[in-house]
Formats: structure tokens, C-alpha cells, sequence
């Protein structure tokens, strides 16, 4: 019934963007016109509305805007402003909150881009499976109701809230090519037990969640996360690197390279009393025609891992890179990073990732004045632990089957693979349809993720 519904608001957000020309006679705000050759100038947006349900979670509505700005299109497809907004919420407490800015030409002809980003995003039942991917034991029956072996659906969850604030600025070093990048950071995440009451409203008896302790209980109550992380924290960092980027376009390139080295830093004097850390990030993502303005292939390598201090449990999960559009980028695992793998399922202290596409555009046409395309991608993903974290199993308590917990075994490569529909408006605003299958039953069955933009 979910992804029922949440195919409809894909169909539903093609047709909100379809009317934008009938708007745009109504509502000069919008004050998009169409240059020689298709290109866009002024303003345009793309819309979608959320619709969607989930037993536990609830009803779930709101939506998203991306509000673009090309000026004399002299830039087209690549815009000079992007606004992005979403704000939507479900009936059981779990919301999403964000503005997003982005813009290479701020400030005229400095040359700098700026991408600032506000979120306020609740999530009352976040994944949680423990540390170092395949070492950590995931037992499907813990959570599937009619096993004999069931705990609660909310078994692998925790309850956060997190408020994000950034701010990255990149400027040229030689040409456009190559930029230095700078960026500052304030991040307060607040963490606790699943919240069984709230979700249990409105429940029949049968469909109640147990109130019982979550493995994330355990792992505090057991001291594998610190007295001092398990209630969240705050952490401000600053990032600077260099970023190498020859791309043709930005939303969907078909030549070129995109690749960045980057230091994050959370240091004692920035405000990090609890928690002082540094991480190295290495993103390398290449695209080649294979047959032009139809075919590409594409692949991203990754890399992150902590080289000084000690990173909070609730960080570990997080990408940093130079630049996402998306609302929360976190794995390894889900919908940003191996599609098909339950997300944040491969934790560790230092990771490595990849991600390999080829894709198709089996339809260009134009929609009064839009032009759409709808695109086609395979995909497989990998990715694995490098540098696992340290866990004490002997803070396990006897009368524990440390089997539930723990596997015998280092972490070892993980490989989803899948498929996938992209529908582009006016090259830009990107909806996007995958389905990954995760290749071992440990990081679960497959995943289905509509959203924005494509994966890079």
C-alpha cells in the first residue's frame, strides 16, 4: 500500500510540473520563458507532493519545491540560483524541515559559490544494527511479527532529532576546474528509546508494538555506546578541501570528472566537549558517453575514515562530501549509498564505496515549454569497512547468546544491485525511481527509494 502511494505522488508531481506554463500565465513570479533551442531562462520549479503510509509511522504528507533560476539562459542547463524547500509530516510525530540554497553567482563575478542548508528532521524510528557491517548480527525474525523469534518491529530502531545547519563556499584556483572549498557546520542531534506509547495510538491490540528493549537499549545499557553519546550531542566542524570538477552538466553529466579531497574536523575549541574528531573524505566520480545525448556510464569511488579523536555513534553514519542536495545523506546502506541494503547498516570507524550506473534517456520530448526526458539506469553498489570500531563483548552480560548480536567474521565487501526510472524537467529537477536487491540476506531483501536527483 506504501509504494502505492508513493508511485502516486510521482505521477501526481510530473502532471504539478506539466501545468507550470498555464501557471506561469497566471502568476508572473514565475517569469519563465524558453530561449532558441529549448534553452530556459528566468524562473521555473519543479513540485512534489508526499503521500504516503506506513503501519507503524502513520499518514505521512507535505512536499517539496525546487525553485530554479537561469537568468539570460546563458548558462542553461546548469542555474545561476536554486532554492529548495520541503516540509512534510506523519500523523505519528516523524517530520522533515529543510531550506536549501545554492548558487555559483551570488556574489556576481567572485566566483564563488555558496550552498547553505537549515533542516530540522525528526525520525521516531531511525535504523540501528549495531557496528562493523558483517561482524554484527541482523536477525530478520526479530522483527517480523509471525516469527517465533519476534521482539518488535521497532527491534533495530532509535528515536532522533537532528538540527543541521551549513554553510560551504568554493572559489577557483586555476580556472573553474580546480576550487578550493571551505565549510562550517552545526549539527544537534538528540537520541533516545523508540517512543512505543506514541506509536501505538490508534492500534488495534493485536497490531500493538511490544514495549521491550531495542538493540540500541542494549547497547547502552551494556556501555558499547558511552553514557556520554547515547543521549546525542552537539558537534560544529569546519571542512576544507579542493574539488576537481570537469563536468558538461551538473544534474546529470554524460563526460567529464568530479573528485574532492576533503578534511572535517570537530576540535575541542570549536564547541566539541564530548566529542573531538577528524575525517579524510575522498569522492571520485567519472561520466563517459557511450552513445551521445543517450548513454552513459558512470561509477563513484569512495572513501571516509577517521584519522584522529573519536567520532560519536551518530556520526558514524554520516557522508561528507561536497556537495548533496539531499535531505540526509547517511550509510552505508538505503537510498544514498548501497540501494537494497538496509540503510546505515554498514557502520564503521573508516569505509570504503562504489557505485556503477549506466544510464539511458529512451524518451526526450517537450511538455508545453518543459523539456522532459525519462531515463532508464542498472545499477550495482558496493561497499565495505575498513576500519571497524572498536566494540567490548565482554560488556555483554552473561546469559546473553552472543550469536544474536555478533557474527564470527570480519566485515566483508556487500553488493546490491538493481534498477531504475528517472524523469527530468528542464534537465534540473530530477524524480527518481530505484529498486535495489541487497545479494546477502544479512543486509536485508531490497529497497524501494523515490525521491530527487540522481545518486551523483
Amino acid at each position: 500500500m506504501k509504494h502505492f502511494l508513493l508511485l502516486l505522488t510521482l505521477l501526481l508531481s510530473l502532471s504539478a510540473a506539466a501545468q507550470h506554463d498555464s501557471l506561469a500565465a497566471a502568476n508572473t513570479l514565475t517569469g519563465d520563458s524558453v530561449k532558441g533551442d529549448g534553452i530556459k531562462t528566468g524562473f521555473t520549479f519543479g513540485v512534489l507532493p508526499a503521500i504516503a503510509y506506513d503501519s507503524d509511522l502513520g499518514f505521512k504528507y507535505g512536499g517539496l519545491i525546487n525553485l530554479y533560476y537561469f537568468g539570460d539562459g546563458s548558462t542553461y542547463p546548469d542555474y545561476m540560483h536554486s532554492i529548495y524547500l520541503e516540509w512534510n509530516r506523519t500523523t505519528k510525530g516523524s517530520a522533515t524541515n529543510q531550506f536549501f540554497y545554492d548558487s555559483p553567482m551570488l556574489f556576481g563575478d567572485k566566483d564563488i559559490r555558496v550552498t547553505l542548508d537549515a533542516s530540522y528532521l525528526t525520525e521516531q524510528a531511525l535504523d540501528f544494527y549495531g557496528f562493523n557491517g558483517a561482524e554484527a548480527n541482523y536477525s530478520a525474525a526479530f522483527e517480523e511479527q509471525d516469527a517465533m523469534r519476534y521482539i518488535s518491529r521497532m527491534y533495530y530502531r532509535y528515536e532522533r532529532k537532528m538540527l543541521r545547519l551549513t554553510g560551504d563556499f568554493q572559489g577557483k584556483i586555476i580556472g573553474k576546474k580546480l576550487r578550493w572549498l571551505f565549510g562550517v557546520a552545526h549539527f544537534n542531534n538528540k537520541i533516545g528509546t523508540v517512543n512505543i506509547e506514541q506509536l501505538n495510538k490508534g492500534k488495534d491490540s493485536d497490531d500493538l508494538l511490544p514495549d521491550t528493549l531495542t538493540l540500541y537499549d542494549k547497547y547502552v545499557d551494556w556501555g558499547i555506546i558511552p553514557e556520554r553519546e547515547a543521549d546525542g550531542g552537539v558537534n560544529n566542524y569546519l571542512k576544507a578541501g579542493v574539488v576537481y570538477d570537469t563536468r558538461n552538466i551538473e544534474a546529470n553529466p554524460s563526460k567529464g570528472m568530479w573528485s574532492e579531497v576533503l578534511l572535517v574536523t570537530a576540535p575541542r575549541f570549536f564547541g566539541n566537549k564530548e566529542n573531538a574528531f577528524t575525517k579524510l573524505v575522498a569522492i571520485h566520480r567519472q561520466y563517459f558517453t557511450l552513445i551521445p545525448d543517450r548513454l552513459t556510464f558512470v561509477y563513484r569511488l569512495g572513501y571516509q575514515g577517521t584519522i584522529h579523536g573519536n567520532a560519536p555513534f551518530y556520526m558514524q553514519s554520516y557522508m561528507f562530501m561536497s556537495y548533496s542536495p539531499s535531505v540526509i545523506t547517511e550509510g552505508l546502506g538505503g537510498a544514498k549509498s548501497l540501494r537494497g541494503i538496509k540503510r546505515n547498516r554498514v557502520i564503521g570507524d573508516g569505509f570504503a564505496y562504489s557505485n556503477i550506473e549506466f544510464r539511458y534517456k529512451f524518451l526526450k520530448t517537450k511538455i508545453k515549454r518543459q523539456n522532459l526526458y525519462l531515463a532508464l539506469n542498472t545499477f550495482t553498489d558496493i561497499g565495505t569497512i575498513l576500519d571497524p570500531v572498536a566494540v567490548d563483548r565482554s560488556l555483554i552480560p552473561a546469559g546473553e547468546n552472543e550469536a544474536d548480536y555478533f557474527n564470527e567474521q570480519q566485515d566483508k565487501l556487500h553488493f546490491t544491485y538493481g534498477l531504475g526510472l528517472h524523469a527530468a524537467l528542464n534537465e534540473n529537477f530530477v524524480l527518481s525511481v530505484n529498486f535495489g536487491i541487497a545479494a546477502d540476506k544479512q543486509d536485508g531483501t531490497n529497497g524501494l527509494y523515490i525521491g530527487t536527483n540522481w545518486l551523483f
